[in-house]
């Protein structure tokens, strides 16, 4: 019976100990924005399974995800053991559960071989640590204090495993001793049991020291993990369950910004608001972007705490491989430590209060946003599921909707979509000028004439005005004609999709083009897109339906696969016979949309021999134009994102670097120059090697 009491004891205090704690982060949240909406229940356990209970992400990393794999399972199984411990101590029984018969047998011996592995594994996790200085455990938000919690929790993990052995193995001797029977298989305690001693007749008291070892020690840990980063524990499964479900290069449309655009553009949808809830959130939000915790949405914070500090995300960054200031993980870490510092304060004196600090800038710095490409390589790379690029935009969107402070380039590019329609200052006039003795049909022409034709081609700012891509876009159209495809550009009608604004934080201006765009489209009746352009992909595809666009998008990488598969285009010049090809992976046709096997067979239609890059697929480094940087001077850093990418293409002894992209078509081509290998190395897209063949 004293067992029993004391049992409880332990076991009140540890609940009123974490009570406290979650009321703490209760409050917390009550901070934070509450715009971030939970729906499609049966995806997101779909999610959950296949990414927290399947470790599919950690196992990016084969060798030491399936340690970190072995552990996780090994928890979700140990922990029911742990369960009927519980029971164990309030009843004074003993194995309560043993009733499960074989499934009872079955749970106690995968326990007992988890055990042992899970020691192996931490073991294994420590001499990294402590002797292999891995490079991703490192970086300068990783304090002293951080490596010490991750020391802590191994050792607490460590202890937990090695007492769940010991009680097994001598609850084998005690009840072998008594003459009574064992419930449960043990395996490895059993032959564990062949080697250690019963310890002269102390089995029973060994058994109990174990026992009240482990159960003060889970209490003791699952008090622990709240303020260690090994709160994932917790709540890895709860956050990838919450995570967000939309495609990776989908940002998220801000409704007020929607509200305020429509009433520029049509004054009378100000009598026409939203009402009660809506209209209260709404008033609540005082600033468009993030400049504090107060602005972050909960689930923001919900990833902060659910980090795992392993730098995955970090350790993928291109600009952080490229020795530039930001880092992914200090970006969630920083969220979690201000709250930490203003959280209190807040709960006590009100929203009002402030400490003349805020997370931009004192904790972010505008050099850390800005470096960023949007590629979203940190995202796919998070075992958790956190969505770091969300922060960093909300960042930029504060700067520049409510100060006004994006750097001078990208001000100017602002101010040339607003007038030009175009990141550049090219006159709206000039956009027909790429297509000089080509028959290129205009949709206004067909539409005067009572036609409608199946594709719209979106020829894209670049693809207009760059004098590079401008090959491209004729490379392409020249293929359509070759095939007698039903098509129309805009030509001096089309204008910026907005996909550099929104990525560059002007969220207002994004919309606006939208808009007009969708309007534009909509009098047109056009239904079906083909581009060149990845970022207009993602766009149109991704983006506009938020808006009211819904187009069926098509990437010219995807249209001409399916025309070679369906035998439409064939070859025969071979004018590429031995060439070697490398083919780099546009970050917003690949991560952001999944395509990148369509640009492949393209590739392996043609008589030349393709090889891959180290870094190829969902892993391919960003080119380091995304997210503005294509229009802006990079930050501080031990070399160009664009350089090391092309210098990995150069390592496969490719003679041609095929791109499908206009943003990665610069990058690669300012690459290559830079690398003086211009007479040795081609850059073409995938449609100019198709016209090579058919010439």
């Amino acid at each position: 019976m004293l067992k029993q009491y004391l049992f409880l004891a332990a076991l009140l205090i540890t609940l009123l100990v974490f009570a406290w704690t979650a009321r703490r982060f209760v409050g917390f949240f009550r901070i934070t924005r509450k715009d971030y909406k939970v729906d499609r229940i049966g995806k997101r356990i779909a999610v959950m399974l296949r990414v927290a209970f399947g470790q599919t992400k950690i196992f990016r990393r084969p060798v030491i995800g399936l340690l970190h794999a072995v552990v996780f399972w090994g928890f979700c199984v140990i922990l029911i053991g742990s369960l009927e411990m519980v029971v164990d101590g309030l009843t004074g029984k003993e194995k309560v559960f043993s009733g499960l018969g074989v499934i009872y047998d079955v749970i106690m011996a995968s326990g007992d071989v988890f055990a042992i592995l899970i020691v192996v594994a931490v073991a294994v996790f420590l001499v990294r640590r402590l002797f292999m200085h891995v490079r991703r455990f490192s970086g300068i938000e990783m304090k002293p204090v951080s490596h010490l919690d991750a020391g802590v929790a191994l050792a607490l993990i460590l202890l937990l495993m090695l007492t769940l052995l010991g009680m097994n193995l001598f609850y084998l001797h005690s009840t072998l001793e008594a003459g009574e029977q064992v419930k449960g298989v043990y395996p490895v305690s059993r032959l564990l049991a062949g080697w250690i001693g019963s310890g002269g007749g102390r089995s029973v008291v060994l058994y109990q020291v174990n026992w009240w070892a482990h159960i003060l020690l889970i209490f003791l840990f699952a008090n622990y993990l709240p303020y260690s980063k090994h709160f994932h524990v917790f709540l890895s499964v709860p956050n990838v369950f919450l995570s967000r479900l939309e495609p990776l290069g989908k940002i998220d449309t801000m409704d007020r910004i929607t509200r305020e655009v429509k009433i520029m553009m049509d004054p009378e949808q100000a009598f026409a608001g939203p009402a009660g809830q809506e209209a209260d959130e709404m008033e609540a939000a005082e600033r468009f972007g993030i400049l504090d915790i107060e602005d972050v949405s909960w689930k923001s914070y919900l990833d902060s705490l659910s980090c795992t500090e392993c730098g995955r995300c970090t350790a993928v960054c291109p600009a952080n491989l490229t020795g530039k200031r930001l880092s992914p993980r200090k970006i969630v870490m920083d969220v979690r430590a201000r709250m930490r510092e203003k959280g209190p304060a807040i709960m006590k004196h009100g929203r009002e209060f402030s400490d003349q600090r805020a997370l931009l800038r004192d904790y972010v710095s505008e050099e850390e946003l800005w470096a960023c490409t949007l590629c979203n390589a940190c995202a796919l790379e998070c075992p958790v599921n956190i969505n770091q690029p969300a922060l960093i935009l909300g960042m930029r969107r504060y700067l520049v909707m409510e100060e006004s402070a994006a750097p001078g380039e990208l001000n100017t590019v602002f101010s040339n979509i607003e007038n030009n329609g175009a990141p550049w200052q090219f006159s709206r006039e000039d956009r027909m000028r790429w297509a000089d003795r080509l028959q290129v049909p205009l949709m206004s022409g067909l539409h005067a004439a009572g036609e409608k034709p199946e594709y719209l081609l979106w020829v894209g700012s670049a693809g207009a005005f760059d004098d590079r891509y401008k090959h491209v876009t004729r490379a392409f159209v020249k293929i359509l004609n070759h095939l007698g495809t039903s098509y129309a550009v805009l030509g001096t009608e089309e204008s910026s999709s907005g996909d550099v604004a929104r990525r560059a934080g002007n969220e207002m201006l994004f919309q606006m083009q939208a808009l007009l765009n969708i309007d534009l489209l909509k009098g047109y009746g056009v239904t079906r897109i083909l581009t060149c352009d990845p970022h207009a992909y993602n766009t149109f595809k991704n983006e506009y339906p938020d808006l009211g666009g819904h187009y069926q998008v098509i990437h010219h990488t995807q249209f001409l696969s399916e025309q070679i598969l369906s035998g439409a285009l064939a070859f025969s010049k071979g004018s590429l016979e031995g060439k070697k090809i490398t083919y780099h992976d546009p970050c917003y046709l690949g991560r952001a949309g999944g395509v990148y096997q369509a640009p492949r067979r393209v590739i392996d239609s043609l008589p030349v021999t393709r090889v891959e890059m180290k870094r190829h697929m969902s892993r391919a480094l960003c080119c380091g134009a995304g997210g503005g940087q294509m229009f802006k001077e990079a930050e501080k850093g031990e070399k160009e994102v664009f350089i090391e990418r092309t210098g990995e293409a150069l390592e496969t002894g490719a003679d041609i670097i095929a791109t499908a992209c206009p943003y990665c078509m610069v990058m690669i081509t300012d690459g290559i120059k830079y690398m003086n290998k211009e007479a040795e190395v081609k850059n073409y897209d995938i449609a100019e090697l198709l016209v090579m063949e058919l010439e």
